[in-house]
């Protein structure tokens, strides 16, 4: 049996027009194939579907087969605006039709034809009766109507009216609204004459849209399949490995060796990454002056732009071909529109010259010149396409254009080779603008003889008497004594410059005087003249001086300038104290040095400005200028126990221990009973190992201060030497005067501890609690004694009670956690952490004991983020995410946690700890020893660990560096 053929390969049907059903016509303007040609006639598509009907057996389609009504209406569904959008007609008219579809158009046609005769009855009935006299019903009312057979010829005779109407009404419609083909056809009609020839000289439509252009990249882009060697050497180039090699050697967090034993320096390839990125940044923040947060330029200026493209250099290879005719046509049609505009012809040049094309720039540029010659832009343009020689030419003609363009001037002189040269250009340009200060400069820096330059500068001051530049030009070149007299000419002839003024006070400076009294003459004479700077400026002027050099020019400056428009209502100490801070920042410590003494000669009792100007010159000045202000200081303030002290505390650093005793003796004299005085004075005895005196000392200061602090630090003193016996003598003492005081309490039952009497201790803490029920250290330590005792019931009744004593307080529920875990009671501590952080949701201690202890390795990291996320900023949390780190090997984000700890708060003392024992393991020698300068800087006081190594009265005499490094050994 023979295959049956498939749609596309079947004989196409009699008469079958290609998409015809949906409305397409044929149309061909192909010149192998003839005239267009026009589509079947509805007579032919008639036949057609009778033809095919036939074949199937089947009656011919009755809408089709059916007379038409009017034939003179052929031309009604010509119009697709006016057919029946349900009328199924086209891609539905050439199906096969059944006896349903046969009956369902007879009944539609019958419908149509009822409703026909229905409207032609309708006017039957005139609308005005008149009267007949063959009316066979006779007269009624005088009236009569026609007869029925007159009734139709008079309908017959309407209804052609009608249709005539109609017919015209459609004419003129379509008259005044043609169809597309209709306003073409003559077009069409005129193709018939075209040739060949010109058929395929017809151009390509050009394609504005760049579509035709991305699809031909797309076609040249070709993609290969990658071998499995490239894709395996991506893998091992990337991969990480910690191995022994067979020299020794560990390879540790580094790529594999490469084939020629080299290995990839991530560190570097990550700080090139950085600083492309910040390049980047910068650009953008550069992009714009309006909009410089984003780097999103918001402006454009017209000149600077195309001054700009100067600036960048571009190569032929790095711009597309596409967009230099692109632009080049733009261009040529503004040169065309606009001939006179000089910055068209710059920007073609440019254009050109980018592109490679030099001639092309050179003769685009001449052209520019020509239709340009007063545009400065213009000839300068020229004369920098253009060699030397042909420079000078272009040169000399746009002077000739321009003989007072200073531009121009100087570019032709800086053409010229020779010294003689370019002094005969500028003294021609000087005949011809003899008030351009820069074709003077110019001239004066040409001379090699101070003396010629000096001439041609008294010259020039007389013919521009108003330029400042060139006055103190003249004064830098003369003797002290005529640049005196030349200022004082130049004063005369500028009142208004405050330049000249400052220019007098070097000058006095520089002439060996150490009082300069110009700059209150040239307050006074500028604010005459109501030339008067802001103050800001005045302190801008200040570090201009001090950076060149002028340190008493920069004193005098802020001297007479600094109070100027404030008035006594205004916060003056806040205001000089918020210029010297900036002019700290600035790196200007001589600026900032003379705010301070000015604002200390106004408020002399101010004890804030005596101390930030204290600390200015304990950070960058020396130590006889810092003893000095430290004297002055405590002269004008001597009821201050702080600069005593920090006078006392310098002297014992530098080893003067005796200027440090007499400096003490002198604030007891101005400060009886002072605690904080005795305590200092006890202090530097004791690191002077005048142990008796130090002990004479706090006897003193209980007798006549006797604060429960002198008895605090008495009872320390003694422990620290192991005179235990009288410390508890003394405690007992302390007790009697200061009951509530909770440190006395703790000390003495450390003190019976010590001495393993623990029953005593036991006793002593009980009382204590009675006394300062709201102590935390004090209740921690009874706790500790009893689960040291191994009465965990008894500690677990002290911490409760401590709870409700002190609610919400984190250290407790960490100590009744901790107290359950050491008791492998796990289960207990997990349900009171649980109730903790319900009580107290952000405390980073809890949260940092929750994450450690209490959780498995693999739910610490996600813990730590949701304690991230309910805590702000604590340094015990952070150190324990740098903990987490540290023991995934991801050592830079440790590193980092830990310094985001120690920037938080620098006085824990337990941060420093862990970050030193991570970098004992991998830092540097050299990291290390600025953690450790670092720590002595900071000198921290808090942390469970650090309090209890450095509260131990055998450590009284580390360092801090001692102190640290034991802390570290007693860290887990």
């Amino acid at each position: 049996m023979a295959s049956r053929r498939d749609f596309l390969n079947q004989q196409a049907p009699e008469n079958y027009v290609a998409g015809l059903g949906r409305g397409a016509t044929g149309f061909t303007t192909r010149s192998d194939l003839g005239p267009a040609r026009e589509g079947p006639t509805p007579e032919q598509i008639q036949e057609a579907l009778a033809k095919r009907a036939q074949q199937l057996g089947a009656a011919p389609p009755t809408a089709y087969g059916a007379p038409d009504k009017k034939k003179e209406d052929e031309h009604d569904d010509d119009d697709e605006r006016f057919q029946d959008p349900e009328n199924e007609v086209g891609l539905f008219a050439y199906g096969t039709y059944d006896r349903d579809d046969d009956e369902a158009d007879r009944i539609y046609q019958d419908v149509d034809e009822k409703m026909d005769r229905r409207r032609k009855m309708r006017r039957l009935v005139s609308p005005n009766p008149v009267p007949h006299p063959s009316c066979p019903f006779g007269k009624t009312n005088g009236l009569s109507f026609p007869s029925f057979e007159v009734q139709i010829a008079d309908l017959n005779l309407l209804d052609t009216h009608r249709e005539a109407r109609e017919k015209l009404e459609r004419e003129e419609y379509e008259r005044n609204n043609p169809k597309i083909q209709q306003q073409f056809a003559d077009l069409k009609r005129s193709l018939a004459t075209v040739s060949d020839g010109d058929w395929a000289n017809i151009p390509e439509v050009g394609d504005l849209t760049g579509k035709n252009r991305r699809a031909k990249q797309n076609l040249r882009q070709r993609f290969y399949a990658v071998p499995d060697s490239v894709i395996a050497g991506a893998r091992d180039a990337t991969q990480f490995e910690t191995s022994i090699q067979d020299d020794g050697t560990q390879t540790n967090g580094s790529s594999k060796d490469q084939a020629d034993g080299t290995m990839t320096n991530f560190a570097e390839i990550g700080a090139a990454r950085d600083k492309v990125l910040r390049v980047k940044l910068d650009q953008a923040a550069q992009g714009t002056s309006t909009d410089a947060g984003t780097g999103i330029a918001t402006n454009i200026d017209p000149k600077g732009y195309l001054t700009s493209l100067s600036q960048t250099e571009l190569k032929a290879g790095e711009v597309e071909i596409g967009d230099i005719k692109r632009v080049r046509a733009l261009l040529e049609s503004v040169i065309k529109t606009n001939p006179k505009h000089a910055p068209g012809w710059i920007a073609i040049a440019r254009l050109e010259e980018i592109a490679g094309k030099i001639v092309s720039a050179r003769k685009f540029i001449a052209q520019g010149c020509e239709q340009c010659p007063k545009s400065e832009d213009a000839w300068l343009e020229n004369i920098r396409l253009n060699d030397n020689h042909n420079a000078k030419i272009i040169a000399a003609n746009a002077i000739k254009n321009n003989d007072r363009s200073t531009r121009l001037w100087i570019e032709a002189m800086k053409l010229e080779a020779d010294a003689r040269a370019k002094k005969r250009v500028l003294r021609q340009a000087i005949d011809h603008i003899p008030q351009s200060v820069a074709i003077w400069k110019e001239a004066v820096n040409l001379e090699e003889d101070p003396a010629d330059a000096r001439l041609l500068l008294a010259k020039a001051t007389d013919i521009i008497p108003l330029s400042v530049e060139l006055w103190l030009a003249l004064a830098r070149l003369e003797t002290p004594e005529k640049a005196q007299a030349v200022l004082n000419k130049a004063r005369k002839a500028v009142p208004t410059s405050h330049e000249i003024w400052v220019a007098a006070a070097r000058l006095q400076e520089q002439m060996g005087n150490d009082k300069i009294n110009v700059m209150k003459r040239a307050v006074q004479a500028l604010a005459k003249e109501s030339a008067m700077l802001k103050r800001e400026e005045w302190i801008a002027e200040a570090e201009k001086c001090e950076e060149e050099g002028a340190i008493l020019t920069c004193g005098a400056i802020i001297r007479e300038n600094l109070g100027w428009t404030l008035d006594e209502d205004d916060d003056r100490v806040k205001i000089w104290m918020d210029d010297a801070k900036q002019s700290i920042g600035h790196g200007k410590y001589e600026t900032a040095r003379a705010m301070y003494a000015y604002a200390l000669r106004v408020f002399p009792t101010k004890k804030d400005i005596w101390l930030a100007a204290a600390d200015l010159e304990q950070n960058h000045g020396t130590k006889e200028a810092l003893w000095q202000l430290l004297e002055k200081a405590v002269e004008a303030c001597p009821q201050s126990e702080t600069l005593w002290m920090q006078f006392a505390k310098e002297k014992w650093q530098a080893g003067e221990i005796d200027s440090a005793r007499r400096i003490l003796a002198q604030a007891f004299k101005q400060n009886i009973d002072n605690e904080n005085i005795f305590l200092a004075a006890a202090k530097l005895e004791t690191d002077a190992k005048q142990i008796e005196a130090a002990r004479q000392v706090l006897s003193t200061a209980r007798e006549e201060a006797g604060t429960d602090r002198i008895w605090i630090k008495s009872v320390a003193f003694e422990r620290q030497y192991g005179t235990n016996e009288r410390a508890l003598d003394l405690v007992n003492q302390g007790l009697q005067i200061y009951p509530k005081a909770a440190k006395l309490w703790m000390m003495k039952g450390q003190i019976y501890e010590s001495q393993g009497q623990v029953p005593q201790a036991r006793q002593t803490y009980s009382t204590g609690l009675r006394a300062c029920p709201k102590s935390v250290p004090l209740r921690l330590l009874a706790a500790r004694l009893e689960e040291r005792s191994g009465v965990i019931v008894k500690a677990r009744s002290i911490l409760d009670q401590g709870r409700l004593a002190v609610p919400k307080n984190a250290e407790l529920w960490t100590e009744s956690v901790r107290v359950e875990r050491r008791a492998n009671n796990i289960a207990q501590a997990k349900v009171l952490m649980a109730k903790a952080l319900q009580d107290v949701p952000n405390s980073g201690l809890l949260w940092s004991e929750n994450i450690w202890n209490l959780e498995s390795r693999t739910q610490r990291k996600p813990r730590s983020l949701e304690a991230i996320k309910k805590v702000d900023n604590d340094p015990i949390l952070f150190v324990t995410v740098a903990r987490i780190f540290w023991g995934e090997r991801k050592l830079d984000k440790a590193m980092s946690w830990f310094e985001k700890a120690i920037v938080l708060d620098s006085a824990l003392g337990d941060t420093w700890g862990w970050y030193y024992k991570f970098l004992l393991q991998h830092g540097t020698e050299e990291k290390r020893e600025d953690v450790i300068a670092k720590c002595v800087v900071s000198a921290p006081r808090h942390g469970e660990v650090w309090q209890s190594v450095a509260k131990d009265p055998q450590n009284a005499d580390l360092g801090t560096e001692e102190v640290l490094k034991l802390v570290v050994a007693k860290l887990e």
